[in-house]
């Protein structure tokens, strides 16, 4: 089974102010309470928050800049840096961790040269281990993108990045 592509796979490309404005344009303005569509909608199209997106957020929804960034930062869904191609979720729960997550993360980590949080040179990986995927009955589990890999072993793993293109 071959992954779905992340929203953006040009994510790391910067956006212009008219993309951006394009990406909102359908939600009413000055409403604050789309704020959170909105962000939602912005990252969708570009696989992230750009920085430079948030005056024309704020302008649309006419909330302030220090609110916005306060939303992004508190929501675990919303990200200010470009994400790759392939978001890698493994699973580190008590259930993942007592069948191995642990040595699949490191593997992970190992074959794609980069640590928990990082994203691959070509923008091709991103590794974000989670708390827990609430797939106890498939540990040690991980996704990618909105797929689920489950049983893992250091071995597939690997063949479930060879999946990714």
């Amino acid at each position: 089974m071959q992954p779905s592509a992340a929203p953006s796979a040009e994510a790391h490309n910067r956006p212009t102010d008219s993309q951006v404005k394009d990406a909102i344009k359908n939600f009413k303005t000055n409403n604050p309470s789309l704020v959170i569509p909105i962000l939602q909608a912005v990252q969708e199209k570009f696989g992230y928050i750009p920085p430079d997106s948030l005056p024309i957020i704020s302008h649309h929804a006419n909330v302030s800049r220090n609110k916005i960034y306060g939303i992004l930062t508190f929501y675990a869904q919303f990200s200010l840096i470009p994400k790759g191609k392939y978001l890698l979720k493994p699973c580190r729960g008590t259930a993942c961790h007592v069948k191995g997550s642990k040595n699949v993360i490191n593997h992970l980590k190992n074959i794609l040269n980069i640590e928990d949080g990082q994203t691959t040179p070509n923008y091709k990986f991103s590794l974000e281990t989670v708390a827990c995927l609430g797939t106890c009955f498939l540990a040690p589990a991980m996704m990618i993108n909105q797929n689920y890999y489950g049983n893992l072993d250091e071995k597939k793993a690997e063949e479930a990045l060879k999946d990714c293109e």
